[in-house]
Order: structure tokens, then C-alpha cells, then sequence
């Protein structure tokens, strides 16, 4: 999947977090959370378990676009959806970023709509991604992460 590709997807929601950092803090914090989250045993488990199509060093979620201090796109699909997470950050006041996630994705046939009212509908997907927007804050501000231009 491509960069275009992604807009085609429906939108299904968007979270939204001001950090009192840098661009470049959060950007570092967003990647090392998505190192965190996504490029580890459970979730290459998981990854194997929904048939995901990719197997990148951040298994179901290859980076799409990745543009330091701006945009970080990841997307995929798997047996039940094509989906993808796209962190976008913005100055929102001198030393504060406003980082929002939008998710979009498509849930094809009756599979596709009972993993959705899983994944969606019992708010798991709201609260992981949530407890992202969370994690990137406190690194941010705490300054951890390594300074690279993408997640590994």
C-alpha cells in the first residue's frame, strides 16, 4: 500500500494529543513507541495469527510514509481488513505539538464486520490507540527514544 492508497481507505476514527515538546521530541517519541508496540514477539504472533500480508521489522504495520517531524504512516492488511495508522504532528503553540492519530480501514465481508464490532466496537481499538498517544507523550517529554527517521 502506498501513500495515496491510504485516503482511500474509510475513516474510522481520530485521537488527538498536545505534548509540551518539539516536533523533533515527538518524533522520536512516536517512533520509539511504534518500535515498542508493534516490533515485538507478541505482536509478530499476532501478525502470523491475522494472516497479515507484510512481515516487516513492525509486523502487520510496515512504514508507509515517514517524513521526520511531520508524518508517520503505517498501514497494512490482514485476512479481516486493510487498515492504517497515521500519526501527524503540527506546532500547536511555541514548544508544544499537536500529534493526532487517525485510523482508517476497510472490514470486508460478514468476517470483516465481526472483527470491526470486535476491534472497534468494544472500544479496544480507541484505548490501545490512546494508550499510544500517551506513551509518545511521556517519552517526549522525558526525552527518550533514539534520533532516527524511522521506526526500525
Amino acid at each position: 500500500m502506498d501513500a495515496t492508497e491510504i485516503h482511500d481507505l474509510p475513516f474510522v476514527d481520530a485521537h488527538t494529543s498536545i505534548v509540551a515538546a518539539p516536533p523533533d521530541a515527538v518524533w522520536r517519541a512516536i517512533a520509539d513507541t511504534v518500535d515498542h508496540h508493534f516490533a515485538n514477539r507478541p505482536a509478530a504472533v499476532a501478525a502470523r495469527l491475522l494472516g497479515c500480508a507484510d512481515r516487516s521489522p513492525t509486523p502487520g504495520f510496515p512504514v508507509v510514509t515517514a517524513e521526520p517531524g511531520n508524518e508517520l504512516a503505517l498501514a497494512g492488511s490482514h485476512r479481516f481488513s486493510t487498515y492504517a495508522l497515521v500519526f501527524r504532528l503540527e506546532e500547536a503553540t511555541k514548544g508544544h505539538t499537536r500529534v493526532r492519530a487517525e485510523t482508517r480501514a476497510t472490514f470486508p465481508g460478514p468476517a470483516g464486520r465481526l472483527y470491526r464490532l470486535l476491534v472497534i466496537g468494544t472500544r479496544g481499538h480507541e484505548l490501545a490507540v490512546r494508550r499510544m498517544l500517551t506513551t509518545v507523550r511521556k517519552r517526549a517529554l522525558q526525552g527518550r527514544g533514539e534520533l532516527r527517521d524511522e521506526p526500525r
